[in-house]
């Protein structure tokens, strides 16, 4: 997908970057984070499908109905498991995410958001 080759240490490094940013997770990185990284690495997940599904589903969790109980907070790369297989499995244009990114901006951005 255009990405320049990096070795497995700089994509765990990414990988657990981009999580940790992610909005609604704790952003404590455990081992068994690192090792999912990992394994994501070996399976040759590209880089930007794992940091598209997190956008996904961080705009899935902070767009939702605001009269719906708050959700937890996410403790585990795990969580976004099924959702970076999904992303590996849509066929849109990057476009869309860059959207996405661009609302979950705007949302955290505005002081009634919760």
């Amino acid at each position: 997908m255009g990405e320049a080759q990096i070795g497995q240490e700089e994509y765990v490094r990414r990988v657990l970057s981009a999580y940790r940013q992610t909005p609604g997770t704790t952003a404590a990185i455990r081992r068994p984070d690192r090792l999912l990284a990992a394994q994501l690495f070996a399976r040759g997940v590209p880089l930007v499908a794992v940091e598209n599904a997190l956008v996904l589903a961080a705009s899935r969790r902070l767009l939702r109905p605001a009269e719906l109980p708050p959700l937890g907070a996410i403790r585990s790369l795990a969580y976004f498991s099924p959702v970076i297989d999904e992303v590996l499995q849509l066929r849109v244009s990057p476009d869309y995410f860059q959207y996405l990114r661009q609302k979950i901006q705007r949302f955290l951005e505005t002081p009634t958001s919760r």
